[in-house]
């Protein structure tokens, strides 16, 4: 039995690997997972916890099984809430991790207080442009959702592609959590400078108040981008198809990072007696989004999220239960951070050592819950996105057209894809008289007439653009008297995310 020999002493060498494959990493890891506990966000406790505990047990079961990971769920209420829950931390307690939160004014001061304790904070939130300058005040903070800024490099590309030269950006601003602000100042920043950008911020309380005002804007513009709550988009493209403004010579964009079901096939449809025209008006609306993933994994791990759901009986509201990018972002979370943790340790640094890992989770790729993941150099996720069109206009259905990877700035164009429809047939032209009096030399009027009228107007053109410049800029608020009373704003300004949104 010579062979027996060989074969025990491989089977030995075999018994000793495996234990040192799955223990070579036994730590224990606290997380403060600071997320709001309101279920009206779709990143509320309830519906993430589901997915960092799916993320948990992947972990468990594979190569990390040494690491246990202690979930502390704190209700952050996307306020302030999150900055004291993590200073009443005592010293000798404070987590190795910090998950959240999503909000940018939550955001904002526990970044930076972990940032300088040396705790990595990990957010599928956070995604302003004004984080993205991460030091030296946001030096730890990873984000694994791609940001505002990620997603408007697919305008920015479609512009380069196309040929567009200017764009006219329409969005909500509620003055709370202005998710839509940050989201058009990322589109904001790319565009402007290198193509003519005018921006406009609606009431969402009181969103018809200047519909007057920006479709005069409109006129001038070849690009239109929106960011507003979805029964706002049907209004803006049922008014602006009964004044011709949907045509050739005009595109509209919607942008809808979080739930794209709600802008997808349907979004026209009320039950009313206007969606025949919303229909016909949606045939020139595009919408950009994440990228779904067809994934098997991905497949899996959505049928247990909405298990999971069902089971804690989360409220249900119109698409906010659907799987959403803070639920795949949090679960990519902490496998990105066990990544980065063992490669920390195994170089001989300690779980402690918050710089070390938040480095090692920057600069690389790994397969996540739905696909590969790229983190830049920066600590920031690229993102795919796709362009979504009505490609059937009989029945209004809506299909991807096109998908932008962000990795390397390309382009997927897909089967709907028309390029009739991005191609622009030429600017649109104020209508003029052609009748001409050939008595006056061509002009209609008399010279006099003539140069007294084109004062008048030349005088009105100038006053209307100082009031309009005055109103309606772009701008981070001014300190005034109330402002300065009201807490929120104050913060704004103090916990600044330091807005690159530009003044006039």
């Amino acid at each position: 039995m010579p062979c027996l020999a060989p074969l025990c002493v491989s089977a030995w060498l075999l018994l000793l690997a495996l234990p040192a494959r799955t223990s070579a990493l036994n730590e224990s890891v606290d997380v403060l997972v600071l997320l709001p506990h309101n279920d009206s966000y779709i990143f509320s406790v309830s519906r993430v916890s589901p997915a960092l505990e799916y993320a948990r047990r992947r972990l468990s079961a594979g190569p990390f099984a040494g690491v246990n990971f202690t979930l502390h769920y704190v209700n952050s209420n996307c306020g302030m809430e999150a900055l004291f829950a993590l200073v009443d931390v005592p010293r000798d307690e404070r987590p190795e991790l910090i998950m959240g939160p999503v909000c940018e004014y939550a955001a904002a001061p526990v970044v930076r207080v972990a940032s300088h304790w040396n705790i990595p904070v990990v957010s599928a939130g956070a995604l302003a442009s004004g984080f993205s300058n991460k030091q030296p005040e946001y030096a730890l903070l990873t984000r694994i959702a791609p940001s505002y800024l990620k997603m408007a490099e697919t305008f920015a590309a479609m512009f380069a592609h196309f040929g567009w030269t200017n764009a006219h950006l329409i969005y909500h601003d509620d003055k709370e959590e202005r998710n839509c602000y940050f989201t058009m100042e990322g589109v904001h920043i790319l565009l402007d400078g290198q193509y003519d950008t005018v921006a406009f911020a609606l009431d969402p309380k009181d969103s018809a108040a200047h519909f007057d005002e920006i479709f005069k804007i409109m006129l001038s513009y070849q690009v239109v981008i929106m960011c507003l709550h979805a029964d706002v988009v049907r209004d803006v493209m049922l008014k602006a198809h009964r004044r011709g403004l949907t045509n050739s010579s005009r595109l509209f964009f919607n942008i809808e990072l979080f739930n794209s079901s709600s802008y997808g096939d349907g979004s026209w449809r009320r039950g009313d007696k206007y969606d025949d025209e919303a229909k016909a008006a949606y045939a020139f609306l595009n919408t950009v989004t994440l990228m779904k993933s067809t994934k098997p994994e991905f497949v899996d791990f959505s049928l247990e999220m909405r298990k999971s759901q069902q089971k804690t009986g989360v409220d249900n509201c119109e698409g906010c239960n659907d799987i959403n990018m803070f639920m795949e972002g949090f679960h990519d979370a902490l496998l990105l951070y066990a990544l980065a943790l063992d490669e920390a340790i195994k170089s001989g640094h300690s779980k402690k050592n918050g710089k070390e890992i938040s480095h090692r989770m920057w600069n690389r790729t790994f397969e996540g819950i739905a696909g590969q993941v790229s983190m830049d150099a920066n600590g920031d996720r690229n993102g795919d996105f796709s362009v979504m069109s009505m490609t059937n206009q009989e029945t209004g259905t809506y299909e991807t057209v096109l998908n932008y990877f962000g990795t390397n700035g390309s382009f997927q164009i897909m089967p709907g894809f028309s390029s009739e429809r991005f191609i622009l047939r030429g600017a649109t032209k104020t209508p003029t008289s052609e009748n001409t009096n050939k008595s006056s030399g061509g002009l209609g009027l008399s010279a006099a007439t003539g140069i007294i009228v084109g004062g008048l107007l030349g005088t009105a053109l100038l006053l209307g653009f100082y009031f309009f410049r005055k109103n309606y800029r772009i701008t981070i608020e001014r300190r005034t008297r109330r402002e300065l009373c009201d807490g929120k704003h104050r913060q704004l300004r103090e916990d600044s995310i330091r807005s690159n949104f530009s003044a006039a």
